[in-house]
C-alpha cells in the first residue's frame, strides 16, 4: 500500500497539532499551517523540493509575521484589576461616620465597613472618601 505525500503532510499536520493543545505554544500551529499548506502543493502535483520549499516558507512566513503582532497585542493589554484591587483608588461616600475605629462607606454600589488610614482623621457622612486599601472586609480610606 502506497500512502500519497499529501496525506503524510497531513498526518504531520495534525502531529504538530498535538503539542499545540498539549503545550499552548503557538509555533506549533504554524507549522501544522505550513503542514496543511505543502500537502495542498503535494495534492496538486507538486515536487518533493517544492512541497519541501512551500512547508518551510508558510511556516517561517507565519513565525515571523504572527508571533510579534500577538506579542504587541498582549503587551498592550493592561492587566485588568479585578476583585478587591478593582476597589483600590475608588471614591466612596460615608454613610456613618468613619474613624480609625471604623465606620460605613457606600463603595461601586455595596455597604462596606471602613476605617481610615490616618488614626487622627475622621470622616462624616455625606463626605467623599477614596479607598487606599481594602484589610479583610475593611475597606481603608482617606
Amino acid at each position: 500500500m502506497d500512502i500519497d505525500a499529501w496525506v503524510w503532510w497531513l498526518i504531520g499536520a495534525v502531529g504538530l497539532g498535538i503539542p499545540l493543545v498539549l503545550t499552548a505554544m503557538p509555533e506549533f500551529g504554524m507549522f501544522a499551517v505550513g503542514a496543511v499548506a505543502a500537502a495542498v502543493i503535494a495534492a496538486l502535483g507538486g515536487s518533493i523540493v517544492a512541497q519541501v520549499l512551500v512547508f518551510v516558507v508558510v511556516s517561517v512566513a507565519l513565525v515571523a509575521v504572527v508571533r510579534p503582532i500577538a506579542a504587541r497585542h498582549r503587551s498592550s493589554r493592561p492587566g485588568e484589576a479585578t476583585g478587591i484591587d478593582a476597589l483600590k483608588g475608588r471614591q466612596a461616600v460615608v454613610l456613618e461616620r468613619v474613624t480609625s475605629s471604623g465606620g460605613r462607606i457606600k463603595l461601586a454600589g455595596e455597604v462596606w465597613s471602613a476605617r481610615t488610614l490616618d488614626s487622627d482623621q475622621v470622616f462624616e457622612p455625606g463626605d467623599q472618601v477614596d479607598v487606599v486599601d481594602i484589610d479583610g472586609a475593611t475597606a481603608v480610606v482617606m
